[in-house]
C-alpha cells in the first residue's frame, strides 16, 4: 500500500486507521480545541482523497500527514472565521493517562512553536533534522526551540510558569 496512490476506498479506510490518532494529536497540540482539531483532521482526509498521492515508504506518508496537517492548522488560525468567532468555555484535554496528567498540561500551555516541537520530538520520536524538515525551519532554530521548551516545562512542573 506505501508505494502506490491511494485509488479506493479500502485504502482511504486504511489510511485513516493508521494516521488518524497521529493528525487528531498534532492539530490539537496546535490548536488547543477538540472541535477544530476534528475539522483539520477532515479537511486533510478530504484532500487526500481528492488527490491522492503516491508514497515511495511509510515514513514519507507519515511525514506527508504531518506537514498537510500543520500546514491546515496554520490555515485555520488564520482565517477569518477563527479570528472572529471563539470558542465558548475551557479547551477540554482528555488524557487517558493520570500519571502524565501534569505533563500534558505544561505542554498545552507552551507557546505554539514550542508545543509542536516537543510533540514531534518526544511523542512521535522525530530528530531535529527531520523536525526541521517538516516544519521548514532551520535545525539550530529547533534545538533551541527544545532547550527553550524544556526550560519552560521543567519550570512550569517545578512551581508554574512565570507569567502566573
Amino acid at each position: 500500500m506505501p508505494h502506490e496512490a491511494i485509488q479506493s476506498n479500502n485504502d482511504l479506510t486504511a489510511l485513516v486507521h493508521r494516521h488518524a490518532d497521529l493528525m487528531m494529536r498534532v492539530a490539537y497540540t496546535y490548536l488547543k480545541n477538540t472541535a477544530d482539531a476534528q475539522d483539520v483532521c477532515q479537511e486533510v482526509f478530504i484532500k487526500l482523497a481528492k488527490r491522492p498521492v503516491a508514497f515511495t515508504q511509510a515514513d514519507h506518508e507519515k511525514a506527508w500527514v504531518i506537514r498537510v496537517t500543520i500546514n491546515a492548522c496554520k490555515d485555520l488560525l488564520r482565517s477569518p472565521w477563527k479570528k472572529l468567532f471563539s470558542p465558548i468555555g475551557e479547551p477540554v484535554c482528555s488524557i487517558q493517562h493520570t500519571d502524565n496528567q501534569e505533563v500534558v498540561a505544561c505542554v498545552l500551555e507552551l507557546p505554539a512553536k514550542y508545543r509542536i516541537v516537543i510533540y514531534l520530538y518526544y511523542y512521535e520520536g522525530y530528530s531535529t533534522a527531520e523536525i526541521a524538515g517538516l516544519l521548514k525551519r532551520n535545525e539550530n532554530t529547533v534545538r533551541t526551540q527544545l532547550k527553550r521548551a524544556r526550560e519552560l516545562l521543567k519550570a512550569c512542573m517545578i512551581g508554574g510558569f512565570a507569567n502566573e
